[in-house]
């Protein structure tokens, strides 16, 4: 009797029979590789005249000292960064129920040619503190001025003239060095150097460098002080234009469209 029984592939809830499609990777949504990222929608006044076309190099946002408010600028100018984890070090918070324990990274960015960031960031976890600290160096993206030791022949290579930086007990001197040199530095601040585009450079620092976030940030801050320097060669009479969100200003009347 139990042969003449029909075979029932549907085995009351055990087993696969019967039951096609309920493995992983099948079409349940999981997983759309194939599904593009998602577009930028720019949510700031110089979000939307970058992203329109308006502004044609990151150069006239520094020239009008524009805030930069989203990192997605930062990338459509300049697509070719290189980011450099200089640090992760764990830190301590003492709360009632105990110790919590957070990572905090630094994290320089630079294309080597001129243009070089620094993002601090501290999160629970190690992933998402570098997230957070390359998107903080976008935003703090700053030029670098380069110049010549000796003759202005060929192309920029090292500081224009000495500069330093400070934070905390840390003083960071950069000594501008003829064409050949190299940087001469230590591994901290030569990276940064090589970030930022510049060839060859002496530096001098102070203080507990051992500290190396205060360290990176000294030599940060000198760096950014080579644009802080007023030289002859920048006496020239400057011709006022208007600034963008004032030439645009009918583009940023319109309502944008969602």
């Amino acid at each position: 009797m139990a042969d003449s029984a029909p075979a029932d592939n549907r085995r009351g809830g055990f087993g696969r029979g019967g039951r096609g499609g309920r493995g992983r990777g099948g079409a349940r949504g999981r997983g759309r590789r194939g599904e593009e990222k998602n577009e930028w929608v720019p949510v700031t006044k110089l979000g939307r005249l970058v992203k329109a076309g308006k502004i044609k190099s990151i150069e006239e946002i520094y020239l009008f000292s524009l805030p930069i408010k989203e990192y997605q600028i930062v990338d459509y100018f300049l697509p070719k960064l290189t980011d450099q984890v200089m640090k992760i070090m764990p830190v301590q918070k003492q709360t009632t129920a105990g110790q919590r324990t957070r990572f905090k990274a630094f994290v320089v960015i630079g294309d080597e040619n001129g243009h070089v960031g620094l993002g601090v960031k501290c999160a629970k976890e190690v992933a998402t503190a570098i997230r957070g600290g390359i998107i903080l160096a976008k935003l703090s993206i700053i030029p670098v001025r380069r110049g010549y030791w000796g003759t202005n022949l060929g192309e920029p290579h090292t500081v224009p003239c000495k500069v330093s930086g400070r934070c905390g007990s840390v003083m960071a001197r950069l000594v501008p060095a003829p064409r050949g040199t190299g940087i001469v530095a230590s591994p901290t601040a030569k990276r940064v150097l090589q970030l930022a585009g510049i060839t060859d450079c002496y530096t001098t620092s102070r203080g507990s460098t051992r500290t190396l976030g205060n360290f990176v940030k000294a030599t940060f801050a000198a760096i950014g002080n080579t644009y802080g320097f007023l030289t002859p060669d920048l006496w020239e009479e400057t011709e006022f234009i208007k600034a963008p969100y004032q030439e645009f200003s009918d583009f940023l009347s319109q309502k944008q469209r969602k």
